[in-house]
């Protein structure tokens, strides 16, 4: 596809991003009960500052905030989810620069955290709202356009896919588009190929092998690999013996193109990441001494 500002470095928030040599670091955190893998424990929200300003320490670029999970459950309602997420925007921006991004598939959500002061809408449903584009160009931000068949917290058994990656590489080129035509200037905007969403464990790996083609769109690339269950059945490991397999997904992903990386294990994540960009030649040495 065409694109109107290919350039690689992105301004976002306070941060300036080269992503032609530099891998931005998400880190997760979620204000609900029944999240995936933190199971509450950032429900609270002093817990989830700390959480959030543990995660900058440790080297986190990017801080992605959520009051509702991706998959089934409770319903939550509007009123509920901006309780959860807006005073956690508004309270690790009065204290860090760090990019803060919302994970939601609500426009009314996106539109007060914009306002509270998030740089990003990482909406995991893909638009299925159909004034999330206009809100974000409205409120300034970036977007995060991620591949998913259903509407959000609806299940998709056995999905098939002729060519998973052609059709994720379509569905994102025409969510691309809506979003352009919805004023959204082409540099605010990502796309993440959606591991796992709406996918089996060999879609997941082939994403992850063909990353590149979803590259070619232009976007930067975010990959939600963490602790994900392709890598556990891949593995054969349990949700919380996952590490080691996230952070081979998250550097073969980074070869492959990826230049943002969504994660639960913010300090292991950021020696791989730093590590990877050293051997590609992006990133000196801290420090040399070694036969020098």
């Amino acid at each position: 596809m065409v694109t109107p500002d290919a350039s690689p470095v992105r301004r976002i928030g306070a941060r300036e991003f080269d992503f032609s040599r530099r891998v931005a670091v998400m880190a997760i955190v979620n204000r609900t009960p029944d999240s995936f893998h933190d199971k509450g424990a950032t429900f609270a929200l002093e817990r989830a500052v700390e959480a959030s300003l543990a995660a900058v320490a440790d080297g986190a670029d990017w801080v992605d905030v959520g009051g509702v999970p991706f998959g089934r459950g409770p319903v939550v309602e509007l009123a509920e989810e901006l309780e959860r997420i807006v005073p956690l925007v508004s309270a690790i921006r009065a204290v860090s620069d760090v990019v803060i991004s919302v994970d939601t598939f609500n426009a009314r959500v996106a539109e007060s955290a914009l306002a509270a002061g998030a740089d990003v809408v990482n909406d995991t449903s893909g638009l299925w709202d159909p004034d999330m584009a206009a809100v974000v160009a409205a409120g300034g931000g970036h977007i995060v356009l991620t591949h998913s068949l259903t509407p959000p917290r609806t299940a998709h058994p056995s999905p098939q896919y002729d060519d998973v990656v052609r059709t994720v590489v379509e569905h994102l080129r025409t969510r691309i588009e809506t979003a352009l035509a919805a004023g959204v200037p082409f540099e605010h905007l990502y796309v993440d190929p959606g591991h796992d969403l709406n996918k089996n464990t060999l879609h997941s790996l082939e994403l992850t092998r063909r990353l590149g083609e979803v590259a070619e769109l232009g976007p930067p690339v975010l990959v939600a690999l963490s602790n994900k269950d392709f890598i556990g059945e891949t593995l054969d490991r349990t949700q919380y013996e996952r590490l080691e397999g996230s952070l081979a997904a998250a550097v073969v992903s980074i070869m492959n193109g990826a230049r943002i990386v969504r994660v639960h294990d913010v300090r292991a994540s950021v020696a791989a990441v730093r590590m990877t960009e050293a051997i590609l030649g992006w990133r000196e040495p801290a420090w040399l001494k070694h036969n020098m």
